[in-house]
């Protein structure tokens, strides 16, 4: 009841000022207060509130004149309209500014999208949906989630047109993020109001969408650029110790570099008659999907990189953004890109397009790479003697002691 006074009189201060100085970030949250005290207030006098017109639809007369009676029992007339609101309805349901929309989806409503991910992970799922609020914010102000209109969608949507396509000779930017953008708005939107029980309300992002006909195809590298710029003793000099045997593991076993990044050390088996990895979410970490869980045997350069990694690299544990720009630094810093399409990712390309050209079986390709498979599954895979001796067929060659020479350079 403390509370419920405090929130009531603050409130009373602010509608008592036309020229009030409180921003409207402050008069809402006064306002939502105000409510949620009135409910407050509501349930200790042992009713359940609801705004006046669902009052009026829900409940019959008498009891309407008992709630009447009871909030009328209060002498003082201020105390008597807080009764009334209370009892019979006052304040109506306050739609949050879309920043405050925003907070209560990552709080409480996307807990399904956050479980099993890491510290990272779930700073880079928020950093990429604020951008989308923040962007509309900039562009519509930060409006009350009721009062997002179909016009703000297609302002948000044109606004990206013009950076799609502009006109005063800037960079263009990619569709993808544009259709990014709107479609992270356009789950807030309808995520909330679903939590509101207003599933019905118009979506104002609905079927706002740019077509994509721009598709840049990441070539693989050659095998014979590999095994003549990749794999020789001055091809990484100076490069950070870690990053350069996951370089290596990259090569015979199509990680990932994230996947490597991540790797546990109960995940990395050495000393079994087959060397393998094993590709497995954590507790606090999922993996791209749920086919992305394999194991994998180590052959060639791998298995040497892994044997002078056998605790993983935690340099880079929860550190996939920090690898990925070191090592695409690198390699473009050091003309290992035969083309400007080329990637780090390009490795992994280059182990499916050599698994394709020996012949290997089409699911273990799928099984290797962790891609889904549309078929049904039936057995596991295949042994470890199996996997290794087709990983075998497209091995590179070299030097016994290749990696141990390199790391002493």
């Amino acid at each position: 009841m403390i509370e419920a006074d405090e929130a009531y009189w603050a409130s009373l201060l602010i509608d008592s000022s036309e020229n009030s100085s409180a921003s409207v970030s402050d008069q809402q949250n006064l306002t939502i207060s105000r409510y949620k005290a009135t409910k407050k207030r509501a349930m200790a006098r042992g009713y359940v509130y609801a705004p006046t017109p669902e009052l009026a639809e829900s409940i019959g007369l008498n009891e309407i004149v008992a709630r009447l009676a009871d909030a009328l029992k209060k002498a003082e007339p201020v105390t008597q309209q807080q009764e009334v609101e209370a009892l019979l309805g006052g304040p109506k349901p306050v739609a949050p500014l879309i920043s405050k929309a925003f907070e209560i989806y990552c709080r409480d409503l996307a807990i399904g999208d956050l479980k099993g991910k890491s510290a990272t992970q779930k700073a880079s799922w928020r950093k990429v949906k604020l951008r989308a609020v923040n962007n509309f914010i900039k562009l519509c102000g930060d409006l009350p989630m009721d009062k997002i209109t179909r016009k703000n969608g297609r302002d948000f949507y044109m606004w990206w047109g013009k950076r799609i396509n502009p006109t005063d000779g800037s960079k263009p930017l990619h569709p993808n993020s544009a259709n990014r953008d709107i479609g992270n708005l356009r789950k807030l939107f309808r995520v909330y109001w679903e939590y509101e029980g207003e599933e019905s309300r118009e979506n104002p992002f609905r079927n706002l969408r740019y077509t994509d006909n721009e598709y840049k195809e990441i070539p693989p590298f050659e095998n014979e650029w590999v095994r003549t710029r990749f794999l020789t003793v001055e091809a990484f000099k100076g490069l950070n110790r870690e990053a350069t045997l996951l370089l290596y593991t990259m090569i015979e076993t199509g990680c990932r570099p994230s996947e490597l990044a991540n790797i546990k050390a109960e995940n990395i088996h050495l000393n079994n008659p087959v060397p393998y990895i094993e590709i497995k979410p954590t507790a606090n970490r999922e993996l791209k999907s749920n086919s992305a869980s394999r194991t994998i045997p180590l052959v060639g350069v791998a298995l040497q990189a892994m044997k002078m990694a056998p605790n993983g690299f935690p340099h880079y544990q929860n550190k996939e953004g920090l690898l990925s720009s070191s090592l695409l630094k690198t390699l473009r810093n050091r003309g290992l890109f035969p083309t400007k399409n080329h990637r780090v990712y390009s490795l992994r390309h280059s182990f499916e397009k050599r698994m394709l050209e020996a012949g290997i079986d089409h699911d273990l390709r799928c099984t290797l790479m962790g891609h889904s498979n549309s078929r049904p599954k039936y057995g596991d895979g295949g042994s470890l003697e199996y996997r290794r001796d087709e990983l075998l067929k497209i091995v590179h060659p070299i030097e016994q002691n290749f990696i141990e020479t390199l790391i002493d350079a």
